[in-house]
Formats: C-alpha cells, sequence, structure tokens
C-alpha cells in the first residue's frame, strides 16, 4: 500500500510510502491521501494528524512517470469539488494536521506540506518549487498557499527561481515551524500533536478556522466572522474553563 496508517490515542499519522519513488504522488496514492484524510476528519475520536513520508524523503511531488497512464494524477475544475491533484490539498479539515519533513518537500510535495497547518522539519530537509525546472504548474495550492505563509515578494522568489531552501532558511522565512534534528521529524510532529490534542479542542478548532477563514474578509467582517467562532466556544466550555483557570487549573503549561 502507498499510504498507510497509525492511530495513536487521539492523534493519526499518515505515511506516504513509496520510497522507490521518493514517495511522489500518482494518482491512486492521490486518492488514498485524500480518502485517510476524511476519514480522519470524520472520526471523533481523532483530534489531530500528522503527514509524513517514509524512507527519508517527505515527497518529491506528482509522479511525472505516471502522467499519460492509467495511474496518472487527476486534473479536475475546483468548481466540480473534486480533490486536488495531490489528493487532499482542496479540503479543508476541521482539525489541524502538522507536516512532518525529512528529506526533500518539493513540486507538489510542497504544496501537500503548504496544505498542512503547521510544518516541522528535520535539519536536512529541503523545499522548493523543484517543477519549476520541468514547467510543470503548482496547481494544488502551492501560489495561493505560500505567498500567504510567507509573503508575495519570497513566494516570488521561490516559485520564480525553484531554487533549494534548507531548513534554517525555511524557519527563518516562515516556510516551516520548528527545525529538528534529522531523523526525529516525525517523533516530534507527533509529540506537538499529542500537546495539541490535550488542548480544549472546542475552542482550538474555532481559532483555527476564523484564523484561516479572515484571509480576503474585510476587517469588519473578519471580526464579524470570528466572534461568530468565539461564540461557539463560549457556548461550549470556556466559561466552566475561566473557572478552572480561577481555581488554579492550566497554569505553567499544564
Amino acid at each position: 500500500m502507498s499510504v498507510r496508517v497509525r492511530v495513536d490515542g487521539p492523534v493519526t499519522t499518515v505515511v506516504l510510502d513509496r520510497p522507490e519513488a521518493r514517495n511522489a504522488v500518482d494518482g491512486p496514492t492521490a486518492a488514498a491521501l485524500a480518502d485517510a484524510f476524511r476519514a480522519f476528519d470524520a472520526d471523533d475520536s481523532q483530534s489531530v494528524a500528522v503527514l509524513y513520508g517514509d524512507g527519508g524523503t517527505f515527497c518529491a511531488g506528482a509522479d511525472l512517470k505516471a502522467i499519460g497512464t492509467e495511474r496518472g494524477n487527476q486534473v479536475t475544475p475546483v468548481e466540480d469539488g473534486g480533490d486536488g491533484p495531490m489528493g487532499p490539498t482542496r479540503m479543508r479539515l476541521s482539525k489541524p494536521v502538522i507536516a512532518a519533513i525529512e528529506g526533500y518537500a518539493v513540486a507538489g510535495g510542497l504544496e501537500l506540506a503548504l496544505w498542512c497547518d503547521l510544518r516541522v522539519a528535520a535539519g536536512d530537509a529541503v523545499l522548493g518549487v523543484f517543477c519549476r525546472r520541468w514547467g510543470v504548474p503548482l496547481i494544488d495550492g502551492g501560489t495561493v498557499r505560500l505567498p500567504r505563509l510567507i509573503g508575495a515578494s519570497r513566494a516570488m522568489d521561490l516559485t520564480l527561481t525553484g531554487r533549494p531552501v534548507d531548513a534554517w532558511e525555511a524557519e527563518r522565512i516562515g516556510l516551516v515551524n520548528r527545525v529538528v534534528p534529522v531523523g526525529q521529524a516525525r517523533v516530534e510532529a507527533e509529540a506537538l500533536a499529542h500537546q495539541l490534542a490535550a488542548l480544549p479542542q472546542v475552542c482550538l478548532r474555532e481559532d483555527r478556522l476564523s484564523l484561516l477563514e479572515q484571509e480576503g474578509l474585510t476587517e469588519d467582517d473578519a471580526l464579524a466572522n470570528e466572534l461568530r467562532h468565539g461564540t461557539t466556544s463560549l457556548t461550549s466550555g470556556a466559561i466552566e474553563g475561566a473557572a478552572r483557570f480561577a481555581g488554579g487549573e492550566g497554569r505553567h503549561g499544564q
């Protein structure tokens, strides 16, 4: 199987397992990724997911060798409501996903990482729009999410040049959130996932959605949307949480 799923308490880890192809994603793998994340989002027992590529590479992008064959990635109009060519890249999940990046996360693999909410990168990680070299476009959200994440100027640099970005530059420009020792990306990402899963989930998810949805809204509309999400949190345990704080709970990171 090209995609494996491991569940550990409230954390789901989705593993790309095509090391012979540097975890490049063909059509069947894209469908398997999308199905795995749909199942995660629908499972009330699961709170946070981790996306990881086995064998020392996060993902080398779309499987260019599959193009024109029955294993080719499916490219459908966004308005048709189908999945992205790389699988889950058109989904907006109700729960966070963390990318655990070892080695290369390039081309469509970069787009998968950008789709995630957070990115934990090993010190040997390399990110980049390597598909620039072959005239293959970014069609899994790369030109949308990259500038929103690191700003238009830096995104234009990476998109036009296709140059490699090491883990330390990626952290400096906000492309990844944390850099960890080589070989530890999955361990650290899963540890972070468990930390997030231990927090009050309704408020965490509503604040996350407000942050995602504010893009493109006027300030007034964004504030109104924030209040709508916040009201859901206020009626779902925030008052009790404030009382717990007053009683001494939740301090010093606990």
